[in-house]
C-alpha cells in the first residue's frame, strides 16, 4: 500500500499525461514540460531524501544492536559471525533477481531474517544457482536459527567456491552449535589454512577456541583465544572467553585479570559489560558456566 504523499505525485503525473494530447500550441508544450521537469525533480529529491533516511535508519539499528547488549546474562550462548558484507551492486536484469538480492542483503543488516530469507528465495527462484543470492540466505537463515537450512545452503556455496572462507566459518560456526565439532574443526581450520578473508581467519580462531572449550581441552582453548586476540584486539568476546578458559582450568587469578582487561578494553562493549558480570560473578562465589551452547 502507497503512502498518500506517493499518491498525490502520482495524481499529478496522470494530469500532466492527460495534459499531451492538448498541448498544439509552443506555450502549451513549454508548460507540459516545465512541470515534467520540476515533477522530476520533486521526485528525484523525495528519493534522495528517502535514501538519506534509509541509512539513519541503518544507523538507528546498530545503535539498538549496541544498546541491547549480546545478551541479558552471562550464559547467553556464544555470538554468531557479525554480517558485515558488502553492499551488493545492484546491476538492471530481465528477471529481477538483483533486486530481491540487494532486499535480502538490506534485511539482513536490519535484523529481519525472515523477510531477507523470502526475498532472497525469490531471487534464487528468478536465477536459480545464483552465488550472491545463496550466499545472503546462508547468513539469513543462521542468523534466523534455521541451522540445517543454513548448513545446506552454505554446502552448495562451498561446492561452487570452495575458498570461500566467510562461507566455511559459518559452516564451522553452525556445527559448533549442534555440538559437531570433528566437522567444526575442519571447515575451521580450513579456513585458517585458506587465510584468504581477514576477518574469516579472525572468527575461525575465535570459534575453534570455542569448540576446544566445550571439549574442556583448556590449554587449546586459551590458545586459540590469545591468538585472536593478538588477530583482533577488538573482539572483546575473546576476553570473555578467554577468562573462563583460564578459570576452568584453575588459572583463576590470570582468568580475573582477563576479564578486568577485557573490561576495561571498551566499557560500553556489552561483552565488555559481560567480563564485568563475570567478575562480580567470581566475587560473589557464583560458579563459571563450563558451557554457552543452547
Amino acid at each position: 500500500m502507497s503512502e498518500p504523499w506517493v499518491g498525490g505525485l502520482r495524481e499529478e503525473l496522470q494530469v500532466i499525461e492527460g495534459r499531451l494530447d492538448g498541448m498544439g500550441q509552443p506555450a502549451a508544450r513549454d508548460a507540459v514540460k516545465r512541470d515534467i521537469i520540476a515533477l522530476f525533480k520533486r521526485v528525484d529529491g523525495a528519493l534522495n531524501d528517502l535514501g538519506q533516511l534509509k541509512e539513519d535508519i541503518r544507523g538507528l539499528v546498530e545503535r539498538y544492536k549496541q544498546a541491547s547488549g549480546a545478551g541479558d546474562s552471562a550464559t547467553s550462548p556464544a555470538p554468531a559471525p557479525q554480517f558485515a558484507g558488502e553492499r551488493p551492486v545492484v546491476h538492471a536484469d530481465h528477471l529481477g533477481a538483483s533486486t530481491f538480492i540487494e532486499k535480502g542483503w538490506s534485511l539482513i543488516s536490519l535484523g529481519d531474517y525472515s523477510g531477507a530469507i523470502q526475498s532472497l528465495e525469490k531471487a534464487l527462484a528468478l536465477s536459480p544457482g545464483a552465488i550472491e543470492a545463496q550466499s545472503l540466505l546462508g547468513w539469513a537463515q543462521m542468523l534466523h536459527e534455521d541451522y540445517d537450512d543454513a548448513l545446506g545452503t552454505f554446502s552448495r556455496v562451498l561446492m561452487k567456491e570452495p575458498t570461500n572462507a566467510l562461507a566455511r566459518i559459518n559452516v564451522g560456526y553452525i556445527c559448533l552449535k549442534k555440538r559437531i565439532f570433528g566437522e567444526a574443526i575442519e571447515h575451521l581450520s580450513k579456513a585458517i589454512r585458506l587465510d584468504n578473508d581477514r576477518r574469516a581467519t579472525l572468527y575461525a580462531h575465535y570459534y575453534l577456541g570455542l569448540v576446544y572449550l566445550e571439549r574442556e581441552m583448556y590449554e587449546d582453548a586459551q590458545t586459540f583465544f590469545r591468538k585472536t586476540l593478538k588477530l583482533g584486539p577488538n573482539l572483546i568476546e575473546a576476553y570473555f572467553d578467554l577468562g573462563r578458559a583460564l578459570w576452568l582450568a584453575g588459572h583463576r587469578d590470570e582468568g580475573v585479570q582477563t576479564w578486568a582487561d577485557g573490561h576495561k578494553a571498551n566499557k560500553f562493549n556489552p561483552w565488555a559489560k559481560r567480563c564485568k558480570e563475570m567478575l562480580d560473578l567470581v566475587d560473589t562465589g557464583g560458579e563459571v558456566p563450563r558451557s554457552l551452547l543452547s
